[in-house]
């Protein structure tokens, strides 16, 4: 069954994934056209955005343990995956740049320095940036494998930092993003748990 599974995903080429990954952002183009968002539309173009980041970052941290786990194989999508991630992490931030801080760039600095949940966003958004920029293979040849894996694995800090900007920056008590950083340090802890394929143990033992 797992074989089938992983060779029906071999033939699913990347751009699909790319396809659906911007339905989110066609959805709110269009609800923002039609007047579908709620009574304060920069809050809900704002919020969207940064919740889809944060749905697509997850994606791509399940792409490692579905394998060593379930040995289904999605590594050949991950990198699109965290491209999406950022792609909305980017939109997120220029959002509030230009909706909400007019682009007034002192005051976005002081604000960033005096609000926590701004400081942890703008943290995991510039280590999420890190790993978009080097996300080729021209970073790879150039920095070698084994220094772009270590670079890579600051996504081990940017994950939580975005999930704990999201529930900082919420009034009321968060349910919804203190799920998904539960969620995420769980992705995390069988990243670190499970070393390799459970399937490959078993035949080693």
């Amino acid at each position: 069954m797992r074989q089938q599974v992983n060779g029906l995903l071999r033939r699913v080429p990347v751009w699909t994934v790319w396809l659906a990954g911007l339905l989110p952002l066609t959805l709110l183009l269009w609800d923002t056209l039609t007047g579908g968002l709620g009574i304060d539309p920069v809050r809900d173009i704002e919020h969207r955005l940064g919740r889809t980041a944060l749905y697509f970052l997850i994606a791509s941290l399940a792409v490692t343990p579905l394998l060593r786990v379930a040995g289904v194989s999605l590594m050949k999508f991950r990198r699109a995956l965290g491209l999406l991630c950022f792609t909305y992490a980017g939109l997120h931030v220029l959002s509030w740049l230009s909706m909400d801080m007019s682009f007034l760039w002192a005051q976005m600095g002081r604000d960033i320095l005096k609000r926590p949940y701004l400081l942890l966003g703008m943290t995991g958004f510039a280590l999420l940036a890190a790993l978009a920029v080097t996300s080729n293979n021209a970073s790879i040849r150039h920095m070698g494998a084994g220094a772009w894996r270590r670079l890579h694995k600051l996504v081990y800090v940017a994950a939580p930092l975005v999930a704990l900007h999201w529930i900082l920056a919420l009034k009321t008590f968060p349910v919804t993003p203190g799920f998904w950083l539960l969620v995420i340090l769980a992705l995390l802890g069988l990243r670190v748990a499970i070393p390799r394929p459970l399937a490959r143990k078993r035949q080693i033992a």
